[in-house]
């Protein structure tokens, strides 16, 4: 039988490369020069440092730009509260990886009230969708694409 898998996943090498980038950008922009301000990449997150809250919220902007060149999609991003310690202004930005629990639910909730002949059933941080036509494997994959569910997904392992 025909399934296919839906997953979230953000490239680990893309996002370091947009935090890399957003740096380099950082250093050549004239409103930050002689200002204490910094991306840094971690295994699962960027932290930003700036001096003030306001400068903050250029680096996001900015953070955003080098990830839709880099083709992240701006849904899988999430930006924490901003923490004021000393002089330095942090934020972090995480980004979704796995469907969580919930949204997988209703994930599959979407999918069996579109009454298309499919059973979906959630494994582990994905779902797992099968049918006995392509056709209706496809609908259901254009109906996840149109769907509203704050998260960007991927579909992997088609297999006939």
């Amino acid at each position: 039988m025909p399934s296919f898998d839906i997953v979230t996943e953000t490239e680990q090498e893309e996002i370091r490369n947009a935090a890399e980038n957003a740096e380099r950008e950082l250093a050549t922009r004239f409103d930050f020069r002689g200002v204490e301000a910094s991306f840094e990449f971690t295994k699962d997150s960027i932290q930003l440092y700036a001096e003030a809250d306001f400068q903050l919220e250029q680096m996001i902007t900015m953070l955003r730009g080098q990830l839709a060149k880099r083709k992240v999609d701006p849904r899988s991003v999430k930006f924490g509260d901003t923490v004021h310690s000393g002089k330095t202004f942090k934020k972090t930005a995480t980004f979704i990886q796995g469907i969580e629990t919930p949204v997988a639910k209703k994930l599959v909730k979407l999918i069996k009230d579109s009454k298309i002949k499919v059973q979906a059933s959630i494994q582990g941080e994905q779902v797992r969708v099968t049918g006995k036509k392509r056709d209706d494997l496809q609908a259901v994959m254009q109906l996840v694409r149109e769907s509203e569910l704050e998260q960007p997904f991927q579909f992997n392992n088609f297999r006939d």
